[in-house]
């Protein structure tokens, strides 16, 4: 099919749809998500919250020698974090548990280094309890950061350690409820306080912590929970901490070490991340984290240096539009609150999200498909546009498709978001959009990659009525979930 020529298009209004016996879903190709990862992906925009003792001693980085009394926060209010979060339009929030410098956030049996040992609440508070009861009260996800590495252990670095760190681990899965996400970064190791003795240790990053032990606890004790490290199992970082992702970004990865042999948390060649591996053997969607201040904690001279609604929005495009998810790190301050140039960047930026997404266009259109999986309703293209249960699909054997909408009347369109039905994997390999105006078709938008989403934000809005997508090449039948149109934003 050579769709640079007028196709036959086929008719949902004038084509006898039926249920067929043939009519069955499409084949899965390649790697594909789990139930797990498929949650996952519908949260797309989800909060991270540095908080330990640096937020009281100015540093990025403890040592670990920190007198847990420093950590103090005399106005604590769970409620008053979660709220703005929620506010942004925020679906998860992920909570550092315990950063490098060993400090834990609850109060463990593993370790007097915790909240147990501090001035707050006369050592009977429990942050990870506060955060996780307050999340669900406001309908958010609640998740775990716990730093393998921890410079205040004196068994770090000893066969000793990772047992100690598992019950940390399960401690945290068996006494705050469903957990969302289990969050392992890379660091492995370094100078530290390490009980006393002030020293350098490193370890074997491929073998010391015993990964896969570590991650079938995890499935275990939270089934429903993905985990995410340089290398998954779940979900990967996106090689920057910027909050960018490549452009394209597949979902399929297959990392490879530093060096070029086999890959672990912290050794990874973190120039493949961004775009991922196409027809990877492994589903590994990226996660792009990034902070809403230019360091990781609270830090009252970065007060005037917060990320504003457009950087925010920005970012959006670039992590979320490209099929990842966006991990927006908001530090509480001393307090224990978010301070307040954070929460009015937030919540200007959820006002203007949701306004950018109120109005579909598409959902009052007409659509034509060149191709029906079956010719069955089941499949067909006006399930693009209801954004409820269903999808459109072609039969088997199709590189190329398309769909062409038409609006009741010429709309002024500057936002385009796709979305393909990757229950069946990644198949869309390229595809273009264009708009019909003065009697002749014009590209809008062209990209590789589809996947979980893909926003178009156009540069010059167009006016006009009749739009289509293309699909310019496909791996495998193409299987769209979403195609909607939008004003551009400002525009009611």
């Amino acid at each position: 099919m050579n769709l640079s020529r007028r196709s036959l298009l086929i008719s949902t209004a004038a084509a006898p749809w039926a249920y067929a016996a043939s009519a069955a879903p499409p084949a899965p190709f390649g790697a594909c998500p789990s139930p797990r990862q498929l949650a996952w992906h519908k949260r797309e925009f989800y909060a991270f919250l540095h908080f330990t003792v640096n937020t009281f001693t100015n540093k990025e980085w403890g040592y670990g020698d920190e007198d847990p009394s420093v950590f103090n926060p005399t106005e604590f209010d769970a409620d008053a974090i979660v709220e703005p979060l929620r506010d942004a339009g925020m679906k998860g929030v992920i909570l550092t548990c315990k950063h490098h410098d060993g400090f834990c956030l609850w109060p463990t049996a593993t370790t007097d280094h915790s909240v147990r040992s501090s001035r707050w609440r006369n050592g009977k508070g429990d942050v990870v309890r506060d955060i996780s009861q307050a999340a669900r009260r406001h309908g958010l996800d609640f998740g775990v950061y716990l730093s393998p590495w921890d410079r205040n252990n004196s068994a770090y670095g000893t066969p000793a350690y990772v047992p100690l760190y598992r019950r940390q681990l399960t401690e945290l899965l068996t006494n705050y409820g469903p957990i969302f996400e289990v969050w392992h970064d890379g660091a492995n190791g370094g100078d530290g306080y390490y009980g006393g003795a002030r020293e350098r240790r490193t370890i074997d990053k491929t073998a010391y912590y015993g990964w896969p032990t570590t991650w079938n606890l995890v499935r275990r004790l939270q089934p429903g929970a993905v985990i995410f490290s340089d290398v998954g199992p779940d979900i990967r970082w996106v090689g920057n901490e910027k909050g960018i992702a490549g452009n394209p970004c597949w979902a399929t990865y297959d990392p490879v070490g530093e060096h070029g042999g086999p890959a672990a948390p912290g050794d990874v060649r973190a120039a493949d991340s961004p775009t991922g591996t196409r027809h990877g053997s492994h589903w590994l969607p990226a996660e792009c984290d990034v902070s809403i201040r230019p360091g990781w904690f609270w830090h009252e001279a970065e007060n005037g240096r917060v990320k504003t609604p457009q950087a925010l929005r920005k970012l959006y495009f670039e992590s979320v539009g490209r099929g990842a998810s966006f991990l927006l790190n908001v530090p509480p301050d001393r307090r224990g609150r978010l301070a307040d140039p954070d929460i009015a960047s937030l919540r200007q930026f959820g006002k203007d999200v949701r306004a950018m997404f109120a109005h579909n266009l598409a959902e009052r259109g007409r659509i034509e498909a060149t191709n029906v999986r079956a010719r069955s309703a089941r499949f067909a293209p006006e399930h693009l546009l209801s954004l409820a249960a269903g999808y459109w699909a072609t039969d088997d054997g199709v590189s190329q498709a398309g769909v062409t909408l038409t609006l009741p009347r010429p709309e002024r369109v500057g936002l385009i978001r796709l979305r393909e039905e990757i229950a069946y994997g990644q198949r869309i390999d390229s595809f273009s959009v264009e708009a019909e105006t003065n009697g002749a078709w014009s590209e809008i938008a062209r990209a590789e990659s589809l996947g979980a989403c893909r926003l178009f934000l156009l540069d010059k809005p167009v006016e006009a009525a009749r739009f289509r997508l293309r699909i310019l090449h496909a791996a495998a039948g193409p299987a769209l979930r979403e195609f909607s149109l939008y004003p551009p934003p400002g525009v009611a």
